[in-house]
């Protein structure tokens, strides 16, 4: 069963993953996304999380079709934050089960990736000199 949101709440990240395992899975992979204090040489204080639900739940769910066209996944969720978020908290979070390793690891690694660049998920840049900037998907690294 798969299962794709937009949250305001923190995400449990431990039901997530617990909600993908399966008999039929040998393998379970999460990848959690968290506000890092360092954006190269600038400091982060916080961020911010915007998006048009229902356009990036719709692209999360074709980027969850895709995957399973590309492996054989069992289940898959993945839960995007939306608002204000303090250094640490998890701002996305992405489970994978899957028969072998393998096929979890690339699958869960597809998944954030092409999430990043294709979802419309903004993200705005508390900086710790009292500036902010909007970073539209797909522009940021890692």
């Amino acid at each position: 069963m798969d299962h794709v949101a937009l949250v305001d709440d923190p995400i449990d990240h431990a039901a997530l993953t617990e909600s993908v395992r399966s008999d039929q899975a040998g393998a379970v992979v999460s990848f959690l996304g968290t506000v890092r204090e360092m954006t190269g040489d600038r400091r982060t204080v916080a961020l911010d999380y915007d998006a048009y639900p229902q356009m990036a739940e719709a692209k999360m769910r074709e980027l969850v079709a895709e995957t399973r066209e590309k492996w054989p996944v069992v289940n898959v969720a993945v839960e995007h934050r939306l608002g204000h978020l303090e250094l640490g908290e998890i701002s996305v979070a992405v489970a994978v089960s899957a028969p072998h390793r393998d096929q979890a690891f690339e699958a869960g690694r597809y998944l954030i990736d092409e999430l990043k660049v294709r979802v419309p998920v903004w993200k705005k840049e508390n900086w710790a000199d009292g500036t902010t900037e909007w970073v539209h998907p797909g522009v940021e690294s890692s």
